[in-house]
């Protein structure tokens, strides 16, 4: 009985493979994500970290004029994505920004994965700024932009191809109609708002001294989900 052996190149393929092969754009905004954490943390006294806070986070009170200032954090509504305010908080974005982050950015492409993050995180915070804008209290954490990635995965029915080495987000970008009525994608995009619902009104995270602004992760998600086409390299042809 004769059996036939494995292509050597695939298997050479497969084995300098990286064991965490992400997008070099994703591994850049982790290292901006810890870096600044590591920072404010550990490198900041209380006044560089207040100014950090105030320059740096989203605070709508500044915006709708409640909190009289002689400036105005131009970019604030994307900074503040930057920012994080404990481990934990950090810990759980960037999981989720590998697992959602890496397949998009593959398929848009750095640049258009930069732009994406930019609009999610402004979105994110235009719908907090709707809903509280005179809350003094600062918004800080990159779940807006990842929901927003949630969103865009939402339009390709969760679909990861994997044959190039590279995972992306294979196929067109579906209907909304369409994506409506895949019961898995339906199912966990249900699932993950009860959560965000659930722990933003009901209580904190254990561990966490803040509320979780899952108004703002709406806001992001709402666009990833609506718009992700026009960021689409596929789009343009």
């Amino acid at each position: 009985m004769t059996e036939q052996a494995p292509d050597a190149r695939n298997y050479d393929q497969r084995k300098r493979e990286p064991v965490f092969n992400l997008p070099a754009v994703v591994i850049a905004f982790i290292a901006i994500c810890v870096g600044a954490f590591l920072v404010s943390d550990y490198v900041l006294d209380d006044a560089q970290y207040y100014w950090l806070i105030l320059h740096g986070a989203f605070i709508p009170a500044f915006y709708s004029g409640e909190i009289p200032v002689d400036f105005y954090p131009v970019f604030g509504p994307v900074t503040y994505s930057l920012l994080h305010g404990s481990v934990a908080h950090l810990f759980v974005n960037m999981i989720w920004l590998a697992a959602f982050g890496s397949p998009l950015a593959n398929r848009l492409g750095a640049v258009r994965f930069i732009l994406f993050w930019i609009v999610t995180s402004i979105a994110a915070a235009g719908l907090h700024f709707a809903i509280y804008p005179t809350s003094q209290a600062p918004l800080i954490g990159a779940s807006g932009a990842i929901s927003g990635m949630m969103g865009a995965a939402a339009r390709f029915g969760f679909r990861v191809d994997r044959s190039a080495g590279k995972p992306a987000f294979d196929g067109p970008v579906l209907p909304i109609m369409e994506v409506l009525r895949m019961r898995n994608t339906v199912a966990f995009l249900a699932v993950w708002m009860v959560i965000n619902v659930v722990t933003g009104v009901v209580g904190l995270v254990p561990g966490e001294a803040s509320q979780i602004a899952w108004e703002a992760h709406i806001g992001g998600f709402v666009v990833g989900f609506f718009f992700v086409a026009l960021f689409d390299r596929r789009f343009d042809r």
